[in-house]
């Protein structure tokens, strides 16, 4: 049970510190990009108004107020970019300045043009030999338009990079802390360990130490009643003698099965285990005036051990019996799931009183469900289904109790092989 606690506090911290990490990363990813495009949308309009007056004080002082004042002023020279003119009819390109550009032909930059007056768009991107080129469009008044380019993938590349690093840095710090975290909560952790360790010896010690003071109490009170008869006190005293050795037996097994428990498991046919277990407990439940009902589909194989198996499943029929009303119905069946992957294990009970149990704490250990449910003769000690939870967690299943229909309802589902 630590082990399962310590690997989900490391997964939880881990699924944090990813949250985190996705958040800041996202964040920066999403400011850097907003930036880039507005740089280029920023640049584009000015180019488009003034590409040929770039060497004038008016266009530098309009490129520092746009930008910021950090904006240098020689930086206007980075930006790679080309204009034409197409004709009204879209049919020729009158004009072309390619002396920004190096890398697209005057004949590239004819079909472009083309193609980008044919869209009729103001703005846009267009991509030609791997890079993307966004553009802008300005109508002049005799009907012909000009199209500024730009070279958008240098401005882009400094964002792609920083994405990059923010993930790769966010990889990097999260496998880091992972690992630390499963190196240092081991030893965290060892304190509770040690003290569960002692719990689980301390049981064991004091069960195996009470046994003794028992079967002299038990001795004394059969040579009691030798001497002097059966009485209602020795009548008492040995049924008190008898829960007590019940109430050690279960404790000290339930202490001997988590000291061990990684059990070894195999793939078991569990139909045959229920149907075993199921007609054992077939005699002693209608003998107490009751009905039972078992469906079991035939050959469902799980992961599992089949002893521990078995004493699930006698676990779940005896607390079923015990808290079953008079007369009541006890109902098993083991079923496969409708798409195949599961086996579906449900038992209920008949209980009249189930509506104010809090099935949120029935697996807990030394919970009596029965305060409200006077028949005066359930004689539990709230361990057994305490058992059955670390056994379903054992075989990699899962257990869940309702009430439905005046009845308690277990269920439990494991992944079948």
């Amino acid at each position: 049970m630590i082990q399962r606690l310590r690997r989900k506090f490391i997964l939880v911290s881990i699924g944090a510190l990813l949250v985190v990490i996705v958040t800041l990363v996202g964040g920066l990813a999403s400011i850097s990009y907003y930036r880039a495009h507005q740089q280029i949308d920023t640049v584009l309009t000015i180019l488009s108004q003034k590409h040929d007056q770039l060497n004038s004080e008016d266009t530098k002082q309009q490129f520092q107020q746009r930008l910021g004042p950090k904006f240098n002023r020689e930086g206007i020279y980075q930006y790679r970019y080309f204009t034409a003119t197409v004709s009204a009819d879209g049919q020729d390109v009158s004009k072309i300045d390619d002396t920004h550009i190096m890398t697209v032909p005057r004949n590239k930059i004819t079909t472009i043009a083309k193609q980008v007056n044919q869209r009729g768009d103001r703005k846009g991107t267009i991509h030609y030999n791997k890079n993307t080129y966004a553009y802008q469009v300005n109508r002049l008044p005799n009907g012909d338009s000009t199209i500024t380019f730009l070279d958008s993938s240098i401005i882009m590349t400094t964002t792609n990079e920083i994405i990059k690093s923010g993930i790769y840095l966010g990889g990097f710090s999260l496998l880091l802390f992972a690992l630390v975290l499963a190196l240092f909560s081991k030893r965290a952790i060892r304190p509770v360990e040690q003290a569960e360790q002692r719990q689980k010896e301390f049981i064991t010690n004091a069960g195996h130490e009470l046994k003794t003071p028992l079967a002299v109490i038990s001795a004394n009170t059969e040579m009691d009643e030798m001497m002097n008869e059966e009485n209602e006190w020795t009548r008492s005293n040995k049924q008190q003698v008898e829960h007590l050795t019940r109430l050690i037996g279960h404790l000290i097994s339930l202490a001997r099965f988590q000291e061990n428990a990684n059990i070894d498991l195999a793939a078991t046919n569990i139909s045959q285990i229920v149907k075993e277990a199921s007609d054992s407990f077939t005699t002693v439940i209608t003998h107490e005036d009751k009905e039972f009902h078992s469906i079991v589909a035939p050959d469902l194989t799980i992961m599992a051990n089949r002893r521990y198996f078995y004493e699930l499943i006698s676990i779940l029929l005896d607390n079923a019996n015990k808290y079953c009303d008079p007369h009541g119905k006890v109902t098993l069946s083991l079923q496969k799931s409708p798409h195949g992957k599961y086996a579906l294990f449900a038992i209920s009970n008949s209980y009249a009183d189930g509506k104010d149990v809090d099935y949120h704490k029935f697996f807990e250990r030394f919970y009596r469900h029965d305060q409200s449910h006077h028949h005066g003769k359930q004689d539990g000690f709230g361990i057994g289904l305490s058992m059955a939870l670390e056994l379903v967690n054992t075989f990699n299943g899962k257990i869940n109790a309702q009430y439905k229909d005046g009845c308690t309802v277990i269920t439990m589902r494991f992944k079948l092989i």
